[in-house]
């Protein structure tokens, strides 16, 4: 690791890619710490620990949305927006579907699209959050429909900032930039995590409560670290097939074997953001109704502190586990492929025995993807109510599965750009 590290940094370009990351990555963190002009948002901190999807918007946000800072809002929506036009052009949208299959030009008109789409999602939510934190906090003294406006066009005015930041990553820094600055806001705020579990669990008072405080930190923390390599292990986790294809040399009369690898993950942390944002849309617009018998009954159903809630978001993870892997993976495009190479399955038959094949191996290893989603979600749910640790201390499972497929889809970008660079062919002059 240390290695690869000092081989990073000799080279010139790879290096000066690493350094504009990091700058523009500092242009992101000092935006997050400006609040949005007249706006008190000391009251939010509480208000966000309860709502599991403003919750999961802070987070990817690195704490900007608790300060409702101009960059509150993060890339969320255009994550949203880039989900809906990826669910919408898989043969919903003839005019989308065509786009998709009309290769970089296609692409490129979808990406505008999308943008478009997330400057709108952007000031909706922008303005449908500061009304209600308004009403709910009073965030805002005095203020009406101008303010409100006002305030919304910031908001979305940071999150296209903060798009073109990522456009900047990409095309001259490291990595897909979009997935940088959500890894940036994850880590940035992980310290500051620690810290206020330590002060949480280690009480100062005498020698004894703060010996068992600091045991209890140790195994957060060792919690924390199984987590990680859990996660880890499960983003390698493939499920290889074996394929088998004839050399088109005859000199050679042998057969080549390799693998067709199959990933137990393919879903990503897609579904658990899915489930979050269906589990807490009710709730979002019941907040701007008054109370009454109906509102209360189905804050009581949809609670993620409570048992029903949480079955009811396991059983959505798993839905749109099956859901979002049967998108990014189609067995039927694959079989085709396989048989347009002449390359096969041992002991299958290529064409509808082998797409039936590969469907029936990837619903059996998205069962295994779709438990682990459903125990890094729930964990931070299930812990307060088994365990003596406060509602306040979470593990942050979801943020970990971010930040370990980020760093590595990253490291291995920056792997494959030292060994270009250090490629000199075969004639050595």
């Amino acid at each position: 690791m240390i290695q690869t590290f000092t081989s990073l940094f000799k080279n010139k370009e790879i290096r000066t890619k690493i350094f504009f990351t990091l700058a523009m990555l500092f242009i992101y963190r000092l935006g997050s710490g400006i609040p949005v002009p007249g706006v008190d948002a000391t009251a939010l901190t509480a208000g966000i620990a309860d709502n599991s999807i403003l919750g999961m918007m802070n987070l990817l946000g690195g704490g900007a949305l608790q300060r409702l800072s101009v960059f509150a809002l993060g890339v969320t929506p255009y994550i949203t927006a880039s989900i809906i036009i990826q669910l919408m052009s898989m043969d919903v949208i003839p005019a989308l579907t065509e786009m998709a299959k009309s290769g970089q030009q296609g692409r490129m008109k979808m990406d505008k699209i999308t943008r478009y789409m997330g400057v709108v999602l952007a000031f909706i939510q922008a303005f449908t959050m500061v009304y209600a934190f308004d009403k709910s906090y009073g965030i805002l003294s005095g203020a009406g429909v101008s303010t409100y406006l006002y305030v919304a066009t910031v908001l979305t005015a940071g999150t296209m900032f903060l798009l073109w930041v990522g456009d900047q990553i990409s095309a001259k820094g490291i990595g897909n930039g979009v997935s940088i600055i959500i890894f940036a806001g994850i880590v940035a705020n992980i310290p500051f995590q620690f810290i206020q579990v330590f002060n949480t669990l280690v009480d100062t008072a005498n020698n004894t409560a703060m010996f068992n405080g600091i045991l209890t930190f140790m195994l957060y923390v060792l919690m924390y670290l199984l987590i990680i390599v859990l996660v880890v292990f499960m983003q390698l986790a493939t499920r290889k097939i074996p394929v088998q294809y004839t050399s088109s040399s005859m000199t050679k009369g042998r057969n080549d074997m390799t693998y067709l690898p199959l990933k137990i993950n393919s879903a990503s942390v897609i579904p658990v953001i899915f489930a979050s944002a269906i589990m807490t849309a009710p709730l979002t617009i019941m907040s701007f109704f008054e109370a009454n018998s109906f509102t209360t009954t189905l804050n009581n159903i949809l609670s993620l502190q409570k048992p029903l809630g949480l079955c009811i978001y396991a059983v959505l993870i798993v839905l749109f586990t099956f859901f979002y892997t049967n998108l990014q993976v189609d067995p039927e495009k694959i079989a085709e492929n396989l048989g347009k190479s002449g390359t096969y399955i041992p002991g299958i038959r290529p064409g509808t025995e082998t797409k039936e094949y590969l469907s029936k191996v990837l619903n059996r290893i998205t069962v295994l993807g779709a438990i682990f989603l459903v125990f890094i979600a729930l964990l931070p749910y299930v812990l307060p109510m088994v365990t003596s640790l406060p509602s306040s201390v979470s593990m942050g499972g979801t943020g970990i599965i971010i930040v370990v497929g980020v760093a590595m889809e990253t490291m291995s970008q920056l792997k494959g750009q030292m060994t270009q660079k250090s490629y000199r062919g075969f004639i050595q002059k």
